[in-house]
C-alpha cells in the first residue's frame, strides 16, 4: 500500500499517470491532504467514485497519534509524544516565537551519533523516519498548537544520517500545493557529517544550515561528540566554508554551554579563532539537565562572559532562551522516560 504522504507531487503525478489518470489529479489529492487535511477518500468529492475506489485498494493517508502532550507553564512550549504505525515512539516540540510558531521535528527514532550531552543518543538509533512521518509531525503540531510557520529539524536523530528522506520532506512541506512553508523558514541541524554538508551545499536550496559544534578544539569535541573522530574540526570548517561560498548563506553554530566542561574563557577565545572571518552566527544554549547524563548548565555569569568574548570579536551571538525545562523538552528526554515507565 502506498502512503500518499510519502510522495512528492512529481511522484504522485507519476502514480496517477500509471493508473491511466491525468497528472492534475495529484494536485487535487495534495489539496485534500495538505490544505483540507482530509484522509478519507470518500470525502474527496471532486474525484470520481471509480478513482476513489481504486485509491482505496492501493493507497492510504497516514496520521500520527498523539499519546502524550506536555504544556510548559513557563513559556508556552509544548512537548509531544507520537505513536508511529510500527509502535515506535518519537517526539516533537511546538515553540512560540515573536515571528511565529515553530515545529521542532525528529528525523529518526533514537540517534546513533552518541553525543555525550544528548538524551536521544541513549540506546542508539532504532530506525530512520520516512518523509511522511516527518510531515505528520508538522501537521499534528499545526492542528493542535496553531499555525506553524517555521520548521527546525533539531529533534531526535541526525538529519544528514537520513539525507534522502529529509530532502523529500523538504520538497513536500515547501510545495505550494503542500504545506507551503518557505525554504528560508526551514532549518536543518547537523553534528557535522562532512560529505553531506558538501552535498547539501550543492543542492543550492534556500534552507538554513545549523552546525551542532559544542566544542572549540578536537580534543574536547572528540570527548563530547564521537563524530569528530571521523570528521575533525579542520575538515568540518573546510566544508562549512565551502557551503558559505557556494550558497552565500550564513551558518549558525550551536554551542551548548556545560558547566565546567566547555564554558571557560579559553574555550571562548578558541571558538573565536575557529570561526574568525566566516559568515556565521553563534547560538549559545544553556543545556537542559538530563538525569542519566549529569551535565548541568553554565551559570548566567559564565554565559554572559562567553557571549561578550564572541561579540567583541565581531561575531554575532545570541543566547537561546531556555524552553520547556519543566516538561523535559530536551531531545529524547520524554521518549526515554515513557519507554522506561512503559
Amino acid at each position: 500500500m502506498y502512503n500518499l504522504k510519502d510522495m512528492t507531487l512529481e511522484e504522485m503525478e507519476e502514480l496517477f499517470v500509471n493508473l491511466g489518470e491525468s497528472k492534475f489529479r495529484a494536485k487535487q489529492l495534495y489539496k485534500w491532504i495538505y490544505d483540507k487535511r482530509v484522509t478519507d477518500f470518500d470525502l474527496m468529492t471532486d474525484i470520481s467514485k471509480n478513482l476513489r475506489a481504486k485509491l482505496k485498494e492501493i493507497a492510504y493517508i497516514s496520521e500520527l497519534k498523539i499519546i502524550e502532550r506536555r504544556v510548559s507553564q513557563i513559556d508556552d512550549t509544548v512537548k509531544y509524544l507520537f505513536l508511529l504505525e510500527d509502535k515506535n515512539i518519537i517526539e516533537g516540540v511546538a515553540i512560540k516565537y515573536k515571528f511565529g510558531n515553530t515545529a521542532c521535528v525528529s528525523t529518526q527514532v533514537g540517534c546513533n551519533m552518541k553525543c555525550k550531552f544528548c538524551a536521544s543518543a541513549i540506546g542508539g538509533k532504532v530506525r530512520d523516519l520516512k518523509a511522511s512521518e516527518m510531515v505528520d509531525q508538522v501537521m499534528a503540531i499545526d492542528s493542535d498548537y496553531g499555525k506553524i510557520s517555521n520548521i527546525v529539524l533539531m529533534g531526535s536523530g541526525e538529519p544528514f544520517d537520513n539525507y534522502d528522506e529529509v530532502m523529500k520532506f523538504i520538497k513536500i512541506v515547501n510545495n505550494p500545493y503542500g504545506l507551503k512553508i518557505g525554504k528560508r523558514h526551514i532549518t536543518i541541524s547537523t553534528v557535522g557529517i562532512v560529505p553531506k554538508i558538501y552535498q547539501f551545499a550543492d543542492e543550492e536550496l534556500q534552507v538554513n544550515l545549523s552546525i551542532s559544534l559544542h566544542a572549540p578544539n578536537n580534543e574536547l569535541r572528540n570527548e563530547l561528540m564521537p563524530i569528530n573522530r571521523a570528521y575533525p574540526l579542520e575538515e568540518l570548517m573546510k566544508a562549512c566554508r565551502y557551503y558559505i561560498e557556494k550558497t552565500n548563506r550564513r551558518i549558525t553554530f550551536e554551542y551548548a554551554l556545560i558547566d565546567g566542561v566547555n564554558d571557560k574563557k579559553e574555550h571562548a577565545y578558541q571558538l573565536v579563532d575557529l570561526l574568525k572571518g566566516m559568515l556565521c552566527h553563534v547560538n549559545l544554549i544553556p543545556i537542559n539537565y538530563v538525569k542519566e547524563i549529569g551535565f548541568r548548565k553554565s551559570s548566567n555569569e559564565k554565559v554572559m562572559m562567553f557571549k561578550k568574548i564572541i561579540e567583541n570579536a565581531c561575531i554575532t551571538c545570541t543566547v537561546r532562551r531556555e524552553l520547556g525545562s519543566d516538561i523535559e523538552a530536551a531531545c529524547g528526554q520524554l521518549r526515554r522516560k515513557y519507554l522506561k515507565e512503559g
